[in-house]
């Protein structure tokens, strides 16, 4: 697939995403949980970004903001150059039917009263996308494409196994015929028998509509099949971004090091080699991060520059941005 780098589908400059907490019977805020602080990072057009990190960093809580589903605290998002944050009502209605998202659970993200028809058609109904029988006919050639039979569009979403619900929760997603989809980690619920099934499908769709992803996971095997870019999240922050092939064979983030390490081999000689690093403590939290750079009380090449002053997201070579005071 070509892909021209000029074309950058999505820019988003130093997004913010910060929860009040509030205590007492005043319900006074007394501070803020930082899920987001500060993220700047380029989707190009028809290409797949993956994003990774562990549970709780914030990779779902990028996508939501991204699609203004929660209103940004700070920072910018551009969607085809245009600023979404700024946009309310029937504008940001209108930007949506180019923007969607595939969830990670295909049991809570499907009503279970609606019938698959009505979940996929009602894009189409709510945006007069279509109407009557022109709605029934789009249902059908949308669950052929995700390989479901046009005959099951009757049916209830109990009815169906976990790789089909997902197949119908691409099918939704596609609806209104987007230019950009989040897949918000769309095969962690599945068997690993249907999860290359999911990829492989969404992966055949890319190629077909020229889609363009930011695909959430935790699988970095998975990441580097389907994904171009690959940025590494860790508690709020991004602390590595470059291409898929840069960053598996030349990590430099020593977070990103101990993520790889943890990835098993196959080969059992190739294993016996393969260093593992393994992290001491538990992930801070994000309404009390640690001063200075967010990895370092678990970071094993810590210094005292770590604690006094946030690492810079800077370009240590073409393509490779760390934030690490110790990469040079």
């Amino acid at each position: 697939m070509s892909n021209n780098n000029a074309d950058v589908i999505l820019k988003v400059e130093e997004l913010k995403m910060y929860f009040p907490i509030y205590r007492g019977v005043f319900q006074r805020q007394v501070g803020a949980v930082r899920a987001v602080d500060g993220v700047s990072f380029n989707v190009y057009r028809g290409e797949t970004l993956g994003l990774v990190g562990e549970s709780g960093c914030g990779k779902s809580t990028v996508a939501r903001t991204i699609l203004q589903l929660y209103k940004a605290t700070d920072g910018n998002v551009y969607f085809e150059n245009v600023e979404l944050m700024k946009l309310r009502g029937e504008e940001l209605r209108q930007m949506r039917r180019k923007m969607q998202m595939i969830f990670q659970d295909p049991y809570a993200s499907l009503n279970p009263r609606m019938t698959v028809e009505q979940i996929v058609g009602e894009p189409l109904i709510v945006h007069s996308a279509a109407t009557g029988k022109e709605v029934q006919e789009r249902v059908e050639h949308l669950l052929e494409l995700v390989g479901l039979n046009p005959a099951f569009a009757t049916r209830y979403p109990h009815e169906f196994s976990g790789g089909q619900r997902q197949r119908i929760g691409v099918a939704r997603a596609l609806a209104l015929q987007p230019s950009f989809i989040v897949c918000d980690e769309p095969i962690s619920a599945l068997d690993v028998s249907i999860q290359a099934q999911v990829v492989n499908l969404l992966e055949e769709l890319q190629e077909q509509f020229n889609l363009t992803y930011l695909f959430i996971a935790h699988d970095l095997s998975m990441v580097r099949h389907i994904s171009r870019h690959v940025a590494v999240m860790y508690l709020g922050v991004i602390v590595e971004l470059t291409t898929r092939d840069e960053l598996y064979l030349n990590p430099l983030h020593p977070y990103t090091q101990a993520l790889l390490s943890a990835v098993p081999v196959p080969d059992p000689e190739v294993d016996v080699q393969h260093k593992r690093v393994i992290l001491e403590g538990d992930v801070p939290s994000p309404a009390n991060p640690p001063s200075g750079c967010r990895f370092r009380t678990r970071c094993p090449i810590a210094e005292s520059i770590c604690a006094e002053s946030r690492p810079e997201f800077r370009e240590v070579k073409p393509g490779h941005f760390v934030a690490c005071h110790l990469v040079k």
